[in-house]
């Protein structure tokens, strides 16, 4: 469920401000368009999530989410405001680190595991170096 981050653009055609404010422009519909993301995922995998927030730099916010089976995803978006608010509308507890108790909860299958261990357990190879 990884996701690029999102940008806001207005009628305008400016992106990421408000006029007269200088904050950053965090959409209602872009939050709502995210809620909607977080809340089918909760749907998808058992009936409710849990997340964390971290920041990526410059690129935004990465919201890791697992769900009550164990299976994660994440959404990313560009403000930590939209995060949040996206969050809080779908009934998603944002917790303040992705602590041992929902890294507990995590399951991850054959193909999560295939990509950590790369070779050693028949996952991809590692690519060539480059000369």
């Amino acid at each position: 469920m990884a996701d690029t981050p999102e940008t806001e653009t207005s009628a305008s055609g400016a992106t990421g401000t408000t006029p007269g404010s200088g904050a950053t422009a965090v959409t209602d519909r872009g939050t709502a368009r995210l809620a909607k993301r977080i809340r089918a995922f909760a749907a998808e995998h058992g009936g409710s999530a849990d997340a964390s927030l971290s920041h990526l730099g410059d690129s935004g916010y990465r919201l890791v989410l697992v769900g009550a089976d164990g299976t994660w995803g994440d959404v990313v978006t560009r403000h930590r405001e939209r995060a949040l608010a996206a969050a809080e509308s779908a009934g998603v507890p944002v917790h303040e680190s992705f602590d041992g108790e929902m890294a507990a909860r995590v399951r991850t299958g054959p193909y999560e595991w295939s990509r950590m261990a790369g070779s050693q357990v028949g996952g991809p190879a590692n690519p060539p170096a480059a000369s």
